[in-house]
């Protein structure tokens, strides 16, 4: 996937009217966090922003560029008007790749397993996996092809196969799938 970049400009004025302000100029206000826990108030070109916010996971790493200075960062959280249909704020989470972060992904599925076909039930335990990683190294999503499961067959953890630089903390011999069989 290719890199997604957000362009940003620093921002001095803080408050409800210098975000109104900062709206009706067709830009979202947000604050960039480093690792430290330091803050710092920017303003995203809204079409921009959306754009990239409504094709990423919270698990997709951007590239935000405050004038210049580029920061990779996850979109960590976005105040939305639903009735506006518009992101009033957002903030973005900025990290430099050499410390691994441990993020959760709900598990997704593809195919029709074989046993289903065949009279089963596809029978979903664990819903959701916890990995650690470095940022750049971190997948988008976990998709798991279900196809291959026959009646009786077990798709465990250790089973993923998410590669060397990816480590998965949640227990390997725990189920994901199985293919029980029609009473």
């Amino acid at each position: 996937m290719e890199q997604l970049v957000i362009e940003a400009k620093n921002r001095s004025e803080t408050g409800k009217k210098a975000a109104r302000t900062i709206r009706a100029q067709g830009r979202i206000p947000a604050v960039v966090y480093d690792e430290a826990g330091k803050a710092t108030s920017i303003t995203v070109d809204s079409v921009q922003f959306n754009k990239v916010w409504r094709s990423i996971t919270s698990t997709t790493l951007v590239t935000l560029d405050v004038e210049g200075k580029k920061y990779d960062a996850f979109i960590r959280d976005t105040e939305y008007n639903i009735i506006k249909d518009q992101v009033l704020h957002a903030d973005f989470f900025a990290v430099s790749n050499k410390k691994p972060v441990v993020r959760s992904y709900k598990i997704q599925y593809s195919g029709t397993p074989v046993g289903v076909l065949k009279g089963g039930f596809m029978v979903k335990h664990v819903p959701e996996v916890k990995v650690k990683a470095l940022p750049k190294d971190l997948p988008v999503r976990i998709v798991i092809d279900v196809s291959p499961i026959n009646i009786g067959d077990v798709f465990r953890v250790k089973d993923m196969g998410l590669g060397d630089k990816v480590t998965v903390l949640t227990n390997g011999e725990d189920s994901l799938v199985s293919v029980a069989p029609a009473r």
